[in-house]
């Protein structure tokens, strides 16, 4: 999606350790505009397929979530929560995903009356590297009995291997940018010409 990634390389940063901040529109601060065209995208992306939730993880993937379901008939956001609380009560499904920007393991946390046997679902996030977050909704997902349609990502890091062990496990992964590679020295980031097909 041409229109995100001349936004990363316009206000996005290069950090060493491969790390691509792009907190001034996506994460930290939320370009609303931007947010409904990449809705838009995926409506596009996954046309004809049943979506009957949008599931994303807290913080930064529920602005996402949220403006995208606009584009598929307003249906429900459910967002895993990444800390018990009083607020969480009945039965839950609990996943456990390592974060690699917060350095630590922590546990992903749906409600059991959120999230049904054979409701069909998209996954929504902003950042896909390793995958692990994507590994604990689709373990929910996979203990609620949910139908996973596909998997709408905003930025893929292409160099890093969660996109291709997920594609292989079967998932339809619709990534709106691919980072191929980028430079902290210089602040260059690359992008995939096409979206992986495999």
């Amino acid at each position: 999606m041409k229109l995100l990634e001349d936004r990363i390389r316009r206000d996005g940063t290069v950090k060493p350790g491969n790390v691509l901040k792009v907190d001034a529109f996506l994460n930290h601060q939320c370009d609303v505009a931007l947010f409904d065209a990449m809705g838009a995208e995926w409506a596009r992306l996954f046309a004809g397929k049943r979506v009957d939730k949008i599931v994303t993880i807290e913080a930064s993937g529920i602005g996402i979530a949220c403006i995208a379901a606009r584009h598929f008939g307003n249906v429900p956001v459910v967002f895993a929560k990444k800390t018990q609380s009083i607020n969480l009560d009945g039965d839950q499904y609990v996943s456990s995903i390592y974060s690699f920007t917060k350095q630590r393991e922590y546990p992903v946390i749906v409600a059991k009356r959120f999230l049904s046997t054979g409701e069909h679902v998209l996954l929504i996030d902003d950042f896909l590297a390793n995958g692990n977050a994507l590994h604990g909704l689709i373990d929910i997902c996979n203990h609620a009995g949910a139908v996973i349609e596909g998997i709408g990502i905003a930025i893929e890091k292409g160099f890093q291997d969660g996109g291709r062990k997920i594609r292989e496990a079967g998932y339809d992964i619709r990534s709106l940018a691919i980072v191929t590679a980028m430079d902290a020295r210089t602040g260059t980031v690359d992008f995939a010409r096409s979206e992986p097909t495999d």
